[in-house]
């Protein structure tokens, strides 16, 4: 082989291994429970009519995967509660409050499987100069409803460049707006299999809502877990590049766990 062929093949190779790094991002191997592809999941829409456009683009784009498609459907709860509903994932958006979150992500998973799931996005901040902007807008609606589907980050440098996916972190997202490629094979990935049992609802079949606040539901004490709070969350896991922490997971016990994927405002 010559030198040209030599280093041809190590940039094919590398290149090769630089993307099968990138498209393998899914978060656990959670997944929602179905017995066909591709299955249909309702994003239930509790969300101001500035955030309408924004779900409708990152609807349109995560039903570009070949497994699944994300529709709009009116929403079961009140933005400020946003309480998680059976079979679906409510999105809502509220004046939160100067907490410190952009936007937050929560999947209940019992098993493997997840059952239900919220995205909220923070008005407190969306109001804001920094942030009343189309890309941070969609960026964050789109990362955290990705979330909801089972799939991590591809990259969590803020610095880095873009890799022109809303799951990757930046400083400046005018192009990290949108799913990529990758995440559709990653999507491809996830959902390969088929399950015998289905955790996805649609309008037609009534999925009940969670208790507690947030979706929540009884902790053991009958107590009922706030998920507005931080420090009902659970246990931190991982954090970020800026050493924030960006995941928890709490478990309640029977293989049942919530977790909760947080975008911290700069």
């Amino acid at each position: 082989m010559n030198k040209k062929s030599l280093i041809l093949t190590g940039l094919a190779v590398f290149l090769a291994g630089t993307f099968a790094v990138n498209a393998n991002h899914s978060w656990g191997g959670y997944h929602w429970g179905r017995t066909a592809n591709p299955f249909t999941l309702e994003l239930g829409d509790n969300v101001s009519s500035v955030w309408d456009s924004y779900l409708g683009t990152t609807a349109g784009d995560w039903s570009l995967s070949s497994v699944l498609d994300t529709v709009v459907k009116p929403g079961k709860t009140k933005p400020s509660v946003c309480k998680a509903t059976n079979g679906r994932v409510e999105v809502c958006s509220s004046k939160y409050g100067f907490n410190g979150w952009l936007g937050i992500a929560q999947i209940w998973i019992s098993g493997e499987h997840i059952v239900k799931g919220v995205t909220k996005v923070n008005d407190t901040y969306f109001n804001t100069t920094t942030y009343n902007k189309p890309e941070w807008r969609n960026f964050v609606m789109c990362q955290e409803v990705g979330h909801t589907l089972g799939l991590n980050h591809q990259d969590e440098m803020f610095g880095n460049v873009n890799l022109e996916t809303c799951m990757d972190y930046t400083n400046d997202p005018l192009t990290n707006q949108h799913p990529n490629q990758h995440d559709y094979d990653q999507l491809d990935l996830i959902y390969a299999h088929l399950d015998s049992v289905n955790t996805v609802f649609s309008s037609a079949e009534g999925g009940g809502t969670g208790g507690g606040k947030g979706g929540g539901k009884p902790d053991g004490v009958g107590r009922e877990i706030d998920l507005d709070n931080p420090s009902e969350w659970g246990q931190a896991v991982k954090k970020d590049a800026r050493g924030n922490n960006s995941l928890y997971v709490r478990d309640l016990g029977r293989g049942e766990k919530i977790f909760t994927f947080v975008i911290w405002a700069r």
